[in-house]
C-alpha cells in the first residue's frame, strides 16, 4: 500500500549455462564480486605483536559503474585441454539498473488495509515470528492477568488485607510503561519474548512495594500515624530498594549486550527489565507512599485508635522496629 521504488539498485543476472561451459563455478563468481565490490578479508598478518586483517577490494575508480564488470576477470578451465585462461565477468554476468523500495513497512495496518482492498474470498495467514505472536497474544494477556491475580492473592494472605495489596499492585503499570518506552527507544517490537519480560516485571515490581508497605505496617504497630509511618518507611527502605533494583538491572545487562544466534530474544527481555525497573525505581518511591497514605486508612488495623496527628505515647515506650 505504501510501496515506493525510489532507491536506485543494480540487478546482476548470471548466465549459468555459459559459466558452466567456460568451467567457472558460481561460487568463484560470487567470491570475485564480493571481493572486488564489497571487500573481503582473506588473511591476516602480524606486525610487532599485533595482528592485522588483509582485506581485498578494487579501487574506487575501478568499481564506480557497470563497465567495471568488463575489467574484472576470473579463471576459466577448458574441460578438454585443462588449460586455464582469464575471462571477464561481463561474459556471463549482465547488469541492469533498476529501482527498489528504500524500506519495507510490514506492520500495524496490514489487516485493516487487506480488509478494505482485498475481496472477502481472500484470507490472511502468518508464518514465522508473526504466527507465533498472533497465536500467543491472547495467551500472554491471560498469563499477565493470572500473574496479577496470583500476586494479589499471595499479598492479601500475607498482609491479611485486600487494601495493602492494591497499594503494591497499582505500581505495576509504571514498570510496564517503562518497558514500553525502552522498547520504543531501542526500536524493538512487542513480541513473545518482550511479553515474557513484562510478566516477569509483575513479580519484580511487587518486591519494592512490599518493602515499604510491610515496614510501614510495623511502624503503625509501634504507634506511628499512617503518614508518619509511610514517610519513615520510604526513607529507611530506600537503600535496600535501590540495591535490589540495581542488582537486578546489572544482572540483565548481559541480556542487553547479547549477540549471536537467538540474541533478539535475550535483548528484548533484557531491555524490558532494564527499562521497566529503571523507570519504576524513581516513580514507585513517590507513588507507593502516596497510595499507602490514601488507602491504608480503609484497612482494618488493630490499633487504629492510636492514630493521630502526632506519634502516640505507646510508640515512645515501645520504640520502633529495626530497619
Amino acid at each position: 500500500m505504501d510501496y515506493e521504488e525510489n532507491q536506485p539498485q543494480i540487478d546482476l543476472k548470471l548466465d549459468r549455462r555459459r559459466a558452466d561451459d567456460l568451467g567457472v563455478s558460481v561460487e568463484e563468481i560470487a567470491f570475485t564480486l564480493q571481493s572486488m565490490f564489497a571487500s573481503k578479508q582473506v588473511s591476516t598478518y602480524v606486525d610487532r605483536g599485533r595482528e592485522y586483517p588483509v582485506i581485498v577490494q578494487a579501487k574506487a575508480q575501478d568499481r564506480k559503474d557497470l563497465d567495471s564488470l568488463a575489467n574484472i576477470f576470473v579463471r576459466s578451465v577448458d574441460a578438454d585441454t585443462g588449460t586455464r585462461k582469464l575471462v571477464p565477468l561481463s561474459v556471463f554476468v549482465s547488469a541492469k539498473e533498476t529501482a527498489a523500495a528504500a524500506e519495507l513497512r510490514r506492520f500495524d495496518y496490514m489487516e485493516e488495509g487487506a480488509a478494505a482492498t482485498l475481496p472477502t474470498s481472500v484470507k490472511l495467514s502468518y508464518s514465522g515470528q508473526s504466527k507465533v505472536f498472533k497465536s500467543t497474544s491472547g495467551g500472554a494477556m491471560m498469563s499477565f492477568a493470572f500473574a496479577l491475580l496470583i500476586v494479589f492473592l499471595v499479598l492479601a494472605a500475607q498482609f491479611e488485607s485486600f487494601v495493602h495489596p492494591f497499594v503494591i499492585i497499582l505500581s505495576v503499570p509504571l514498570a510496564i510503561a517503562g518497558a514500553i518506552y525502552s522498547l520504543t527507544l531501542m526500536d524493538l517490537s512487542l513480541n513473545v519474548y518482550s511479553q515474557i519480560g513484562i510478566i516477569l516485571l509483575v513479580g519484580l515490581m511487587a518486591k519494592n512495594g512490599i518493602l515499604i508497605v510491610e515496614f510501614a505496617n510495623q511502624l503503625r504497630e509501634s504507634g506511628y500515624t499512617i503518614r508518619e509511618a509511610v514517610l519513615r518507611a520510604a526513607v529507611l527502605r530506600l537503600r535496600p530498594i535501590v540495591m535490589t533494583v540495581l542488582s537486578t538491572v546489572l544482572g540483565a545487562i548481559p541480556l542487553v549486550l547479547a549477540s549471536g544466534a537467538g540474541a533478539e530474544s535475550r535483548i528484548a527481555i533484557g531491555w524490558v527489565i532494564v527499562g521497566g525497573l529503571g523507570l519504576a525505581l524513581f516513580l514507585t518511591l513517590f507513588l507507593t507512599p502516596v497510595l499507602y497514605d490514601l488507602m491504608a486508612r480503609f484497612a482494618r488495623f488493630d490499633n487504629d485508635a492510636l492514630d493521630s496527628q502526632s506519634k502516640s505515647p505507646k510508640a515512645e515506650r515501645a520504640g520502633e522496629p529495626s530497619a
